[in-house]
């Protein structure tokens, strides 16, 4: 991933309300693009100028041939609050993130958790995150639908690993339970992408605790397919998978060695 700053400069006299709401007008439709990554952005008054650090998944990310429609909207109306298009200044790489995928992949799968900042689609063959304005647009224009999903996943996940309270175990059922309406709303974007990019597309359904017997032997909850299980874990993540629910799993990390 890579780290840029956007500067944002008046024209004409403005007012902090009018220049706040059109810049984080665009930050928020570049997010639900995919274009920058991260839930909050400080924007900082220097200069006579905004300006903002970003993080991106690839250097050529905030190229004008990605933006959706959104976005593009979002850039014209800087000028009713008197704010120039920004420009760009190239901070460098980040050291502490993943690289996103370049190479075409063969099949994908919707993974997150609350310690990732980067696209919820990887690529199945590396594990890489695919940057999402690279997909179709998987509802009205963007994916803002995908990162909603993605932040309450990455909310619940949070939840239970801390282990505090009684809402642990709400949220363990929502990543962890076929039932739970964020798997099924997950499940539903998981087969938009696929049908949109034509590549096979998984959903990885959190598992952890149960019996260790029982674990081993555990069939796909959609299906019932008692064949699901691997040889050998794909990417020493995956143990089981069922092509026809379209679902990839973990053995109970309880039971893992």
């Amino acid at each position: 991933m890579f780290v840029y700053e956007l500067r944002f400069e008046c024209f004409a006299d403005t007012t902090i309300s009018a220049a706040e709401k059109a810049i984080n007008n665009v930050l928020e439709a570049m997010r639900a693009n995919g274009q920058i990554l991260g839930r909050e952005f400080a924007v900082a008054l220097n200069d006579g100028e905004f300006r903002v650090r970003l993080l991106t998944p690839e250097k050529s990310s905030l190229a004008t041939r990605y933006h959706s429609p959104w976005v593009k909207q979002a850039l014209t109306q800087l000028t009713a609050a008197n704010i120039l298009a920004p420009r760009e200044k190239f901070i460098g790489q980040d050291i502490n993130s993943e690289e996103s995928s370049i190479e075409p992949a063969s099949w994908q799968v919707l993974y997150t958790s609350y310690v990732h900042m980067c696209s919820p689609l990887r690529n199945g063959d590396n594990l890489l995150p695919i940057p999402l304005y690279r997909v179709p647009a998987s509802f009205n224009g963007d994916h803002k639908h995908l990162i909603r999903w993605q932040a309450e996943w990455q909310a619940c996940d949070e939840l239970q690993m801390a282990s505090a309270t009684q809402a642990e175990f709400a949220a363990l059922r929502e990543i962890s339970d076929e039932r739970s309406d964020l798997f099924r709303r997950g499940w539903d974007l998981r087969g938009r992408i696929e049908y949109l990019t034509k590549i096979p597309t998984y959903y990885y359904l959190y598992r952890v605790g149960g019996d260790k017997a029982a674990e081993h032997n555990r069939a796909c909850p959609r299906c019932g397919n008692q064949a699901w299980k691997l040889e050998q874990p794909l990417h020493d993540i995956f143990h089981f998978c069922c092509e026809s629910c379209r679902i990839v799993s973990n053995l109970s990390w309880d039971h893992v060695k």
